[in-house]
């Protein structure tokens, strides 16, 4: 975590770079020495070409900062001649101290030997140019990337948030037309508890985070509110049936993720029934799967070809829409529901809250 900070700081992680690659050229340098007959005095000499060279590329990273915005012709222009000037510079300072220091102050009868390898320093000076820029334009493309990557979780958010509060207004009005009515019938008490708990269930569908997961017995206790306030517009005509493994209690899923699927059950199937009918909600592990079962026993997938009437509305398209931003290995499918009836199956991988 310390390094990821100082990587994270350019200023910070500039300076680690620019003296970790000229004490890896005097390493080098060193290394390379064993292999002549050199004398002590050549590490001084290595150590000094090498401060130079830290010294003296220092400036070209405010001048290269300068430049920075101007056209691409000039901008190499500006690294070709200032490598080379600098590059110049540093090789005179190496040879100085090569004749002064090394040679005993044996100085050569022309002068332009404290010109040699001035190319040499001019591609070594080159090379930190090149450097110099690869990493800038590396941590400008991470920055860009960050920023792609922090609009995209926002918009998935956003997403997430706008599919998960999309609730049925259907729901709500028959459920305060069923208290209307029960109010009107002078069932008070019966309606009270109506109230009271649709009271809970909204509180738990606005008060759950819709980005976070919660766990499958949580999401049971929400839905059970839900069917209990079904139970009473239905009375008898409704039956729910739980199939929860203890292995699935605990796994995480998605709020109110099957709340769409039961829902439509309730309005294809058992409302489309005059004798009601049963829902069934099953819930199991299988290797590193979570494996949902929303049936019900109504007319199914043959009774009208509208994909409304299949269950295919607003709330099978939310189900589908959160699954693909949440996960990227699931499924979902539609299928008949034997002897008759509709059945729902999803699958995503099992997840668990990190103690």
């Amino acid at each position: 975590m310390k390094f990821q900070k100082y990587i994270e700081d350019r200023k910070r992680f500039f300076w680690i770079l620019h003296f970790s690659g000229w004490f890896g050229f005097a390493l080098v340098h060193y290394i390379g020495s064993f292999m002549n007959d050199m004398r002590d005095i050549y590490v001084f000499i290595i150590i000094s070409n090498a401060w130079f060279g830290a010294l003296l590329t220092i400036p070209l990273r405010y001048l290269y900062q300068r430049v920075w915005e101007r056209s691409p012709w000039f901008l190499v222009t500006v690294i070709l001649s200032a490598s080379y000037v600098v590059g110049l510079i540093w090789v005179v300072m190496q040879n100085f101290t090569y004749w002064e220091f090394y040679k005993f102050g044996y100085r050569p009868d022309a002068w332009y030997w404290y010109f040699r390898n001035s190319l040499g320093g001019f591609y070594i000076i080159l090379c930190w140019s090149g450097l110099y820029f690869g990493i800038k334009y590396y941590q400008m493309l991470q920055k860009e990337k960050q920023k792609a990557l922090k609009a995209s979780n926002m918009a998935n958010e956003a997403q997430l948030k706008m599919l998960r509060y999309q609730l049925n207004p259907h729901f709500l009005f028959n459920t305060l037309n069923a208290i209307s009515t029960l109010i009107l019938c002078n069932e008070n008490k019966i309606a009270n508890g109506m109230v009271a708990k649709l009271s809970d269930f909204l509180r738990y569908s606005l008060h759950t985070d819709p980005i976070k997961k919660v766990q499958l017995k949580q999401e049971v206790k929400a839905l059970t509110l839900y069917l209990e306030i079904e139970k009473i517009r239905f009375e008898e005509s409704l039956t729910v049936t739980w199939s929860i493994s203890k292995s699935a209690s605990n796994a995480l899923v998605p709020s109110l993720l099957l709340q769409p699927l039961i829902e439509n059950a309730i309005k294809y199937g058992i409302a489309a029934q005059t004798d009601g009918g049963t829902i069934t909600i099953v819930a199991k592990t299988f290797g590193n799967d979570l494996l949902l079962e929303v049936s019900d026993d109504g007319p199914g997938l043959m009774a009208s070809t509208s994909s409304t009437s299949k269950g295919e509305g607003v709330g099978i398209a939310n189900i589908k829409d959160r699954l693909q931003t949440l996960y990227d290995d699931y499924s979902f499918s539609l299928s008949t529901n034997e002897p008759n009836g509709l059945k729902v199956n999803i699958r995503i991988p099992l997840e668990f809250e990190s103690e």
